[in-house]
């Protein structure tokens, strides 16, 4: 049986040439909190990209300085951040791989000692800092950043935006009735808790015409928050929206909730969604090994497997994988160069 992992993935007309995904993770590594790509953003990537990953999700990149969520994370609230990012997209393209970016905005999250922003005026933990509860001004502003973030995405050459609506930050806090108290047309009952993010989608849509994928914490692991059951209803709302793909993680609303954490233990949200909302999902958290990735997607549980702490271990990961298939991978050009060697009696001579 061939490896469904190493089979393209198309949407919208972007194809990825294997179902394999770099999960978006932060680094926190700009200088001086510019939230500028650096070198070692090209060499972090890149190595990936080299390494065959099929689609490259760069980290939680914030749409407003008040957005991130400490000092060094990445930016695009600015047009002097394309630059930077043009590089990087064409660093990850030129290694055949597919390049996508994950708007964020951190809201209550948010760990700089300035002035936050919430749907609600609700710290984080007891004793925190209480954020601002957002004006409808300051919500229409946030949509804008949006919509401008993503059309400069576009102008650095990104294939694929990523929605950030996971993990407690500005979007989930509005989706969640944990974090969202409001009485207006921002919150209140489930189809009013979602507009913010309907509109942020719909802001996006303006300017970007590409794949839209959309992050949720499937489960919120609180008796009052969001459950599994919710989020098949909201992916449902998003599909009409126009989304294309629900990036499938849980949990980051509030502090103190405990998961069982274990291999691939968020595949059945992704898996609950993915059948019972009608809509593509990818599958993330402790898929370590190539047997568990393709097993996830024999069984049409998910349609991308998003991998995150195994390719920070190993960039090459993907080219491991492959030969455990017994999968051609086409590797860099100086790679294959160099694979092999001849011995002194003409013997090819596998280095690696």
């Amino acid at each position: 049986m061939s490896a469904k992992l190493f089979t393209p993935y198309t949407v919208k007309g972007v194809t990825i040439k294997n179902r394999i995904v770099m999960a978006p993770m932060g680094t926190f590594n700009c200088k001086n909190n510019d939230g500028k790509v650096t070198d070692w953003h090209l060499a972090h990537y890149g190595t990936r990209a080299d390494g065959q990953v099929g689609l490259i999700m760069v980290e939680a990149t914030a749409v407003l300085p008040v957005g991130v969520v400490r000092g060094g994370d990445l930016g695009i609230w600015s047009d002097d951040h394309i630059e930077g990012h043009k590089r990087l997209v064409a660093l990850i393209h030129e290694c055949g791989s597919t390049a996508a970016i994950q708007l964020a905005h951190s809201g209550r999250k948010n760990r700089i000692p300035e002035t936050i922003y919430a749907p609600s005026a609700i710290p984080l933990r007891e004793g925190g800092t209480v954020p601002k509860e957002m004006t409808i001004e300051d919500i229409y502003k946030t949509i804008q950043a949006f919509k401008d973030a993503a059309r400069r995405s576009k102008e650095a050459g990104y294939d694929i935006i990523e929605i950030h609506a996971a993990h407690g930050y500005l979007i989930n806090s509005f989706l969640s009735p944990l974090t969202n108290h409001r009485k207006d047309m921002y919150g209140g009952d489930f189809i009013k808790r979602y507009r913010f993010l309907k509109e942020v989608i719909h802001s996006v849509k303006e300017v970007w015409d590409g794949p839209i994928f959309v992050r949720v914490s499937a489960s919120e692991g609180h008796e009052n928050g969001n459950t599994p059951d919710d989020y098949v209803e909201y992916a449902k709302l998003m599909k009409d929206d126009g989304v294309d793909l629900i990036d499938c993680s849980s949990g980051g609303i509030v502090n103190g909730v405990k998961y069982e954490v274990f291999p691939g233990y968020q595949v059945p949200y992704a898996e609950k969604i993915r059948k019972e909302a009608n809509i593509p999902t990818g599958a993330v958290g402790l898929i370590t090994r190539g047997e568990q990735a393709e097993e996830i997607l024999q069984m049409d549980r998910a349609d991308l497997i998003f991998i995150g702490r195994e390719l920070f271990y190993n960039p090459y990961w993907v080219l491991k994988v492959a030969e455990d298939y017994n999968f051609k991978v086409e590797l860099p050009r100086q790679y294959v160069l160099g694979k092999y060697e001849e011995d002194r009696f003409g013997v090819r001579v596998r280095l690696f």
